[in-house]
């Protein structure tokens, strides 16, 4: 799978579990009598949103994402392409804290509530960084892949010849003169 494409999906399924996690929390909670829990549990989500935006706003890649393409091994050939497998692999520890935060949940909607904010702050914060490997891969003209490994193991990536963007230098100087 190719990495960019894992940073989209992790995106994705963090927000999902954030939803799933809020929608818990609201079937869960009585609204005559958890009054309370619904208006703390959405400030929590608000300031988890806000701190994610801010914590993402940098459209650079994150130091370890950075030294996760640095550290890439060369290939010559595609590695297998097992999205399915690469996401479970790598994000089990979303899928646990989903089902354990929302199985507590349904009895205790508070646990539920205050789950969301997690994935929900991460979501925020990894959403530019597909952007910045992409950036990285065009400038180099490599992609890269997530390669195989234990799913207790660190993450590890490939680095497969790609195309580089070619980019007109005289059509860009040309844009930033201003007109005569």
């Amino acid at each position: 799978m190719r990495f960019v494409d894992f940073l989209k999906a992790a995106v994705l399924l963090f927000a999902g579990s954030a939803n799933a996690l809020a929608i818990v929390t609201l079937v869960g909670a009585d609204p005559g009598r958890d009054r309370t829990l619904l208006y703390v549990g959405f400030g929590w989500w608000l300031v988890a949103a806000a701190a994610g935006g801010l914590l993402g706003r940098r459209s650079a890649a994150f130091a370890g994402v950075a030294r996760l393409m640095a550290g890439a091994r060369a290939a010559t050939a595609l590695p297998e392409l097992e999205p399915g497998a690469v996401l479970v692999n790598r994000l089990w520890a979303l899928a646990a804290f989903t089902v354990a935060a929302g199985g507590v949940g349904i009895a205790l909607p508070e646990v539920a509530a205050i789950a969301v904010g997690f994935p929900l702050l991460a979501a925020f914060v990894v959403r530019k960084q597909a952007s910045a490997v992409q950036a990285v891969e065009e400038r180099d003209g490599v992609r890269f892949y997530i390669d195989k490994t234990s799913a207790l193991r660190a993450t590890r990536l490939l680095r497969t010849p790609g195309f580089k963007r070619w980019v007109d230098e005289s059509d860009e100087l040309r844009e930033r003169e201003p007109a005569r």
